[in-house]
């Protein structure tokens, strides 16, 4: 006599695989926003970081510099590709300077002043990726912060010595 050999399938069933979908979409549900959040705790601390590293630099400039900012004018002596109040501002602040503000590219007895940030370059504001600068050379009163009028990576206000970032909105990146 032969026997009937019965072959059971192995695998999981329809309700099995159900359970197993929904538990992960709980815990996409869960940790999901907790993502989002820290994405958005990682640019506002990046944010502070690089506002309070270019605030320094500025502030050590003014202090080596009979108390002018940087940027407020294109100096004198100064390499070719600095133009304008914009790179000037950069320029003072990446290269070595002498007490009036004058840029150099290589360091000696005159310009011993700086660089003041690292790589030649201001950081990067996170909220719009931009690192260009807007200096604003008319307004005196230390209490105003508006950025929403330009569209750009930082505003620097000349006269008070105010550095904010610029991302062409009113809201928490102006009172950092």
């Amino acid at each position: 006599m032969k026997m009937k050999r019965v072959c059971k399938q192995s695998g999981f069933t329809l309700i099995e695989m159900l359970i197993v979908v929904i538990v992960l979409g709980i815990l996409a549900a869960i940790v999901i926003p907790q993502i989002a959040v820290s994405t958005e705790d990682a640019k506002l601390n990046t944010l502070r970081t690089n506002l309070n590293t270019t605030r320094s630099a500025v502030e050590l400039y003014y202090f080596q510099h009979n108390s002018v900012y940087p940027g407020g004018g294109v100096p004198t002596t100064k390499p070719a590709d600095v133009t304008t109040g914009p790179q000037a501002f950069v320029a003072q602040l990446a290269r070595f300077t002498d007490v009036d503000g004058n840029i150099s590219n290589t360091k000696d007895a005159t310009y011993k002043y700086g660089p003041y940030v690292k790589n030649g370059i201001v950081a990067t504001n996170p909220y719009n990726d931009m690192s260009d600068v807007v200096i604003d050379t008319t307004e005196a009163d230390i209490t105003v912060r508006n950025s929403a009028a330009t569209d750009n990576g930082w505003k620097f206000y000349f006269n008070t010595g105010v550095f904010i970032a610029a991302d062409g909105t009113l809201g928490v990146h102006d009172s950092l």
